[in-house]
């Protein structure tokens, strides 16, 4: 028997280990590149009025996590991608956004924050900054998302820029009946975007009412996640509800069927807030 390896073995087997070490030197170099860097959370405040939503888009469209990343990328003078516990849409706003990137920087969190301030413009404030470990993620570490909705029954030129508005009174009563039934865990298909790149439909909500504050009915809900648009649908068609032009049982019905049976739209966007994040 010929246990002579030829030419073109001896070849390929000197391929293969230099491919093997090459594997496990590239493991090692970002294995030790990944323990160098630090993982920094902070909270964000955004007036969404002139901005296309959270999410950073194509160029010339101004975002809010675009306008911080680049502020960032030039304090800290490295590539940074924010992640964030929720992608808020046009228009939206944020009390307590929460947010998390890696750098290598040895910039201390604070002095990131305030450098970066300084170049934002005032509808975005950073605030709370500090380290944390690497593991922790801004979206899939979060527990509970809360969102408040603002609406005004006439027209004001002071606080419609943070408000909806139903243009004639409504029934709180009413309002708060339908808003009872979204408590639990519930398929939200009849009051939601289609979302290709969130296909799940079901939410858990923990906490769900309507209540008054001074002129303004606030609606609050606090759930495990949130649909495109789901918090705008659900407004409108609880306003249906206190307008008498949609029963409690219908909306009941949507809730339970997913099917759409009376004609929605998304309630304006200046009156959501992104209220807190818990973790």
């Amino acid at each position: 028997m010929n246990l002579c390896l030829s030419t073109t073995d001896v070849g390929k087997r000197e391929l293969f280990l230099r491919m093997e070490c090459t594997k496990l030197a590239l493991k090692i170099f970002y294995k030790g590149l990944v323990s160098q860097m630090k993982n920094i959370r902070f909270t964000v405040e955004y007036d969404g009025t002139s901005f296309a939503g959270w999410q950073r888009q194509s160029q010339g469209i101004v975002t809010v996590q675009g306008v911080i990343e680049a502020a960032l990328q030039q304090i800290l003078q490295e590539k940074i991608s924010l992640a964030a516990a929720g992608r808020t849409d046009k228009g939206v706003h944020a009390k307590e956004q929460t947010v998390n990137f890696l750098t290598s920087s040895l910039h201390d969190p604070s002095r990131i924050v305030h450098s970066l301030n300084s170049l934002l413009p005032a509808t975005i404030r950073i605030t709370e900054p500090f380290e944390v470990s690497l593991d922790f993620h801004a979206r899939h570490s979060a527990k509970e998302r809360q969102y408040r909705y603002f609406l005004l029954e006439k027209p004001s030129a002071l606080y419609g820029r943070f408000a909806g508005c139903s243009y004639g009174k409504l029934d709180l009563t009413v309002m708060r009946r339908a808003a009872a039934l979204l408590e639990g865990e519930h398929d939200f298909s009849a009051f939601s975007k289609e979302d290709r790149d969130n296909p799940g439909r079901i939410c858990r909500v923990n906490g769900c009412d309507w209540y008054r504050l001074h002129r303004f009915l606030v609606f609050q809900i606090s759930a495990n996640r949130f649909l495109r648009s789901m918090v705008r649908y659900l407004v409108d068609a609880m306003v249906s509800t206190g307008r008498g032009l949609l029963t409690v049982e219908e909306f009941q019905r949507m809730l339970e069927s997913g099917v759409v049976t009376s004609p929605l739209n998304p309630a304006p966007p200046a009156g959501l807030f992104l209220w807190k994040v818990k973790y």
